[in-house]
């Protein structure tokens, strides 16, 4: 079968489309045929080497995908023919894929193949920042940074859909109509983002920032808070670890969180699929519906991920078998 592998640690670049050995399904595993796969930021990190899960090259990439049950085992909850989403460490990006049953979730006939490799990452954390670590009640208000893109637009489509208002953070005019196409009811640019927040909200401030970024942007995001607002940390895509003086935290009785989806989810499959079940009712009447920039073939993940490492993606970028 064709897959898209890593054979040596030297960026977008390096990866090849070749002919691997189709995989054997383990037990309590589902052999799955990949309609479409997800591209991530991590996988770029994969082919530099920069990630914190580091597999020897050659390897095959990706993490996130949706398709069809080719195999399962006799208990299993799934058939051949079921229509399903999987995510696992790598592997994703070629034609088949043998997933743990654990990490296989049924795909709603509204949502399409392209659509649901879109889902598991982006989306079950969007619900885990904004419901688990959150707290997210209706009528709150949400400041997301890195708007425009996978995780930003699946943390303001998920807001909006929980009864919360959305204002979203972006660097272009450009990002600010994707963030716009998401749901976000207010759009603010990157630079002075902290006064046009106070004036948004009448000085008050927001209930929550979801930060996805990290950088310089970090203590301004503070300062954003209301009162007992929490200030969500999921990732540092400007590359920079930011630092907090706890001090903010003490006068304006506000929060720092943490949101580490996998560490937490991984090992416990009936959150995974308590959080999916969540999820279904938003899928099946169109309020999550992932905003796809662009689709390539297999044959040129190399440019998918380059598309990624240069930072200039909005919303999500999908390959398709």
């Amino acid at each position: 079968m064709r897959a898209v592998q890593v054979v040596e640690l030297g960026g977008p670049s390096s990866v090849r489309v070749g002919e691997v050995d189709p995989p054997v399904r383990g037990d309590s595993e589902v052999l799955i045929d990949v309609a479409a796969a997800g591209v991530n930021f991590p996988d770029v990190l994969l082919t530099k080497g920069l990630y914190q899960y580091k597999p020897e090259p050659p390897f095959t990439l990706g993490s996130e995908c949706a398709g069809t049950v080719r195999q399962a085992a006799p208990d299993s909850r799934f058939a051949p023919g079921d229509r399903v989403v999987a995510f696992t460490m790598s592997g994703v990006f070629a034609e088949v894929v043998s997933v743990p049953e654990q990490m296989v979730l049924p795909l709603p006939d509204e949502v399409g193949f392209a659509a649901g490799a879109c889902l598991p990452m982006n989306y079950l954390t969007a619900h885990f920042t904004l419901e688990v670590r959150g707290g997210l009640r209706a009528g709150e208000t949400v400041l997301v940074q890195g708007a425009a893109g996978g995780i930003g637009t699946a943390v303001i489509q998920l807001a909006t859909a929980l009864g919360a208002t959305a204002i979203a953070v972006t660097s272009t005019e450009a990002k600010a109509e994707v963030a716009k196409r998401a749901g976000a009811a207010h759009t603010v640019a990157a630079d002075g983002f902290k006064d046009a927040v106070k004036e948004i909200t009448g000085g008050a401030g927001v209930d929550m920032v979801v930060d996805p970024v990290g950088g310089d942007r970090f203590t301004d995001s503070l300062r954003c808070l209301a009162p007992l607002g929490r200030l969500l940390v999921i990732g540092f895509t400007a590359g920079e670890i930011p630092t907090v003086k706890v001090n903010r935290l003490l006068l304006n009785n506000i929060d720092v969180r943490g949101v580490g989806w996998g560490a937490y989810a991984l090992g416990r499959p009936d959150f995974l699929r308590s959080e999916w079940e969540a999820l279904l009712p938003h899928l099946r009447s169109g309020a999550l519906d992932p905003l796809i920039s662009e689709r390539f073939p297999l044959e040129r993940a190399g440019d998918a991920l380059a598309r990624i490492d240069d930072r200039v993606v909005t919303g999500k970028v999908v390959l398709e078998t």
